[in-house]
């Protein structure tokens, strides 16, 4: 493995939740393995779970870490060619992906989508100029359409949570008060696919996700059918893919409740808006796995990173 921008990265995805499983059990196994080498974490975006835990995977490696928020710290980065840089971008990503790569062994990147322009999005500016520039590996901590780190802590969780030999796992979309991005349920999907589960998908109408992403998958607009007897629901809000970044309704009747999960194991990325993606008696529950999934985000990051020192 040469960079991990997207789940299909993996060589195996079950070896992969094998792995990460085991370093989980020994986090500090490997200690020496990153001694002497750097990862530099750039943040386009906010951000908790995924900092904290992957600064806390690289030191479980013996790695030095640094931090960058382009939010308030850095030169504003121009992405296009042939620009007359006259507005606020003041440093090109040619010069700043190739001086980045002389400072770390591996550089890890967080760009959300804008949100206003879904082939601008789709493109992946920031994450596929880095790939182009950089010479080093490179690393996905989210993008505009993706969110693979998040999507082996899922696959992870799962696999330690089940006990069906062939799960039926729902992916419903909940309400939110403002536009999200489609990172994590793109992943989700795709990690998905490398599973041997009853997968659907349930949103409202016109919520439908990407259709080369969902290509094949089962999509309820009857949120009550697609859960009945689910053994994991994982919620996650999106914006429209069809009327991009747009939130055209405002009904809370998809907010996850605990009639509605039934005997279900609970997921979800966070951070979460409680009484409004889920009810309190959701989150507060034993069927809740979102701790264990954000404890996850550690060792996912963890595998990638050391798949990434050993090649």
């Amino acid at each position: 493995m040469k960079k991990f921008t997207n789940i299909s990265d993996l060589k195996d995805l079950n070896t992969a939740v094998d792995e990460a499983i085991a370093l989980k059990k020994n986090p500090r196994a490997h200690v020496t393995l990153g001694e002497g080498k750097t990862v530099g974490l750039l943040f386009f975006n906010k951000s908790l779970r995924t900092r904290l835990s992957t600064q806390k995977a690289a030191n479980n490696l013996g790695m030095h870490v640094m931090v960058m928020n382009f939010g308030d710290e850095a030169w504003n980065l121009e992405y296009e060619d042939g620009t007359i840089m006259e507005t606020i971008r003041s440093e090109h990503v040619k010069e700043a992906a190739k001086v980045m790569s002389q400072y770390c062994d591996i550089i890890c990147i967080r760009a959300f989508a804008g949100l206003e322009n879904k082939e601008e999005d789709q493109a992946e500016p920031v994450l596929t100029n880095f790939i182009k520039y950089a010479t080093v590996p490179i690393v996905n901590l989210e993008s505009a359409t993706g969110h693979p780190l998040q999507a082996l802590a899922d696959a992870i969780t799962i696999k330690e949570q089940n006990t069906k030999k062939r799960p039926k796992v729902v992916l419903s979309w909940a309400p939110h008060p403002k536009a999200l991005p489609h990172a994590v349920a793109n992943s989700f999907i795709e990690m998905m696919r490398y599973q041997d589960a009853d997968f659907c998908i349930t949103n409202p109408k016109g919520y439908d996700l990407d259709p080369e992403i969902t290509k094949g998958i089962d999509i309820y607009h009857d949120q009550e059918e697609a859960l009945k007897d689910a053994d994991f629901v994982y919620v996650k809000n999106w914006c429209s893919f069809e009327d991009y970044g747009k939130v055209n309704i405002s009904t809370r009747e998809w907010m996850m409740t605990k009639e509605k999960l039934g005997d279900a194991k609970f997921m979800h990325c966070l951070p979460i808006r409680r009484n409004i993606v889920a009810e309190d008696a959701v989150l507060d529950c034993d069927q809740s796995l979102v701790i264990e999934q954000a404890n996850n985000r550690t060792y996912s990051a963890q595998y990638v990173l050391k798949t990434l020192l050993e090649n």
